[in-house]
């Protein structure tokens, strides 16, 4: 598993576990402010690193760029 997917489990595990916490209402007004910040910031982090991995798996499939100069290749016939 890539570094990248497995920071992707680990936030999602976090979140998962913070959103369980609120959703039992055992939380005391404060604890809960700060478990729904807890939230957006983990939710924050994932769209970043998600963002990373649609960029890394963008440019594994994308060709290059023609670059000024540079003879095209024959195609094989």
């Amino acid at each position: 598993m890539s570094e990248l997917a497995q920071q992707m489990g680990e936030l999602a595990t976090s979140l998962r576990d913070t959103a369980q916490r609120l959703r039992s209402g055992r939380l005391e007004p404060e604890a809960a402010l700060e478990a729904i910040d807890e939230c957006a910031q983990l939710a924050s982090r994932v769209a970043r690193l998600g963002a990373a991995m649609d960029e890394r798996a963008r440019a594994a499939v994308e060709p290059l760029p023609d670059l000024p100069g540079q003879l095209p290749l024959p195609s094989a016939q």
